[in-house]
This record gives C-alpha cells, structure tokens and sequence, in this order.
C-alpha cells in the first residue's frame, strides 16, 4: 500500500498525523543535532576552562566567548565576568545562568508531550468515523442492499488510523525519553562542572583575600 493509498485508508483523521508525523521527524533531527554538538564538544572544553582556570582567567574568558553556542559556555561565562564578585555572589550567578539555559535545553518537550496525548485520541476517532460509516453502510432489512463497499471501506478506515496514531504516540515518546534521559544527564553535569568551577574560584577569592589582608599588614 503506497504512502496516498494509506492515507486514503485512514480518513480525514491520516492528515492531522501526517503533519504531526512530518514536524516531528524536523524536531527530532533537530535535537539529535543540538545534543550531538553538545556532546561531541563539551567535556573538552571544561577540562581545559577547570586545568586554565587557576593560572590564567583571562584566556579562559575567551576561549568561553568563542564557544558561546554551548550552554555551558555561557553558564560559566556569566559568572566569571562578574567584577569582584565574592563566592556567594559567583554561586548565584551560576544558578540563575544555568536556570536561563533550561528552556533551551527542554526546547520542544511540549510538543512531543501534546503529540503523544493527542495522536492515539485521533486514532480513537479515526476507529469512530469508520464504524460509523461501516454501519451507515449496513442495511440490515435488506441484505441485497448493504453498501459492501462502504462496509469494508469503513472497516478499513477504523484500523488504519487507529494504527497511525498508535505508531505516531509511541515513536515521539521513544525519542521524547531519550531526549529526556539527555537533558538529566547534562543538568548532573553542569552541577558537577558548575561545583568544580566554584571550589577554584572559593580558592582564589579566599587566596586574594589573604594576599590583600598581608598586604595590609
């Protein structure tokens, strides 16, 4: 059965789940992108921000200012270009930048959630409309009169839709988990690197502050 024949198959109810099939599909090669260059970039460059850090601030700041399409680099760009923050000040900066980026990194959730409610609700009434007609088809008074044709169309429309919408409901919420389980996976690891950024930088407030208190001495 070809791609129009199928639709044909399943009603008015096909066309609804084809276009949330087609934005899905962008959506989902979308994300795999997004969290792809993510991954594929971002351990190294906070390996190299935490190993710099200590000795040279400045080079770190711009090696984070060219990596600014990486949430991290923004995260931990925030707080370092804080002027003579103290470290409950740096802390706070971290946690509202990184509050920042969440929507980016949730980009889409809601539309996956929406399509996996409302997909198999549309099979449900695509299984409706075709009992209906089946049974529009039938005269019961008269076998000789019984529309066979509109019998076994409608039959047929109640399967194919409930099947569209059933494949369309789990499809999205199998790569909803899985961008699921990435957006967890990355809030543990900005708390971990945002940890290790903020122990360096208590380390060198509280080191400046001694430096300046012998001074005054």
């Amino acid at each position: 059965m070809s791609t129009i024949e199928l639709l044909k198959a399943g009603g008015i109810v096909s066309i609804p789940l084809l276009v949330f099939s087609v934005i899905t599909i962008a959506l989902i090669i979308e994300r795999f992108w997004f969290w792809l260059r993510i991954k594929s970039r971002e351990r190294v460059l906070v390996k190299e921000v935490l190993k710099i850090y200590p000795s040279d601030c400045v080079t770190v700041i711009n090696k984070l200012r060219k990596n600014l399409d990486l949430p991290i680099a923004r995260i931990f760009l925030e707080s370092l270009e804080l002027e003579n923050a103290n470290a409950t000040e740096f802390r706070l900066a971290l946690e509202t930048a990184t509050q920042a980026e969440l929507p980016l990194l949730k980009r889409f959730n809601t539309f996956f959630q929406t399509v996996i409610t409302v997909a198999p609700l549309l099979g449900l009434l695509g299984t409706i409309l075709g009992l209906i007609q089946s049974f529009a088809s039938l005269d019961l008074g008269n076998t000789g009169g019984t529309n066979t044709a509109g019998v076994t169309g409608g039959i047929s429309e109640a399967l194919v839709s409930t099947v569209m919408g059933l494949v369309v409901a789990i499809v999205t919420l199998m790569f909803a988990n899985v961008f699921r389980s990435f957006y967890l996976r990355q809030i543990a690891l900005i708390q971990e690197y945002g940890g290790q950024l903020e122990l360096l930088y208590r380390r060198f407030y509280e080191k400046g502050g001694e430096e300046k208190a012998y001074a005054n001495t």
